[in-house]
């Protein structure tokens, strides 16, 4: 059985440094927005284990008009617990969230790898793809909520 809770910004680093930032330092995965009052880290768990994180930040994209807006980063699960559809669990915890909180665009910067993944969720590219240097080719995503 898996459960999502909320984890402290520190503790996401288990999961995104060999997901995201694969042998890199562990500074990598000290994000801007990271320790901000507005923003929540989302962990789930096998057991004890912590296998999946998401970031949800209050960050506004001038890609869209709408006042209220929070960007995800971060997202990763661990690589023997990819392809169970448990990503699911940490997008639907966080749009509960974010739903109850009012904000009306969930946004974020998708790795060309994942974007079925979002669109299999309701998410929306919009804009061109661009590279993120050392990191790779991404395209910018969202959903409108409430």
């Amino acid at each position: 059985m898996y459960q999502v809770t909320q984890v402290s910004h520190t503790e996401t680093y288990r999961v995104r440094q060999p997901i995201l930032r694969e042998g890199k330092p562990i500074e990598t995965c000290v994000f801007e927005g990271d320790t901000d009052k507005d923003t929540f880290h989302l962990g789930l768990f096998s057991k004890k284990q912590l296998i999946g994180v998401a970031s949800f930040m209050k960050n506004k994209s001038l890609l869209f008009s709408e006042e209220k807006q929070y960007q995800l980063r971060g997202m990763a699960i661990l690589k023997e617990f990819q392809h169970q559809g448990l990503g699911a669990q940490l997008i639907e915890a966080g749009e509960c969230i974010l739903n109850q909180e009012e904000v009306n665009v969930l946004w974020f910067n998708a790795r060309e790898i994942a974007v079925k993944f979002y669109k299999n969720h309701g998410f929306k590219i919009i804009g061109d793809t661009f590279n993120i240097p050392n990191i790779g080719i991404h395209h910018v995503m969202f959903k409108k909520l409430n």
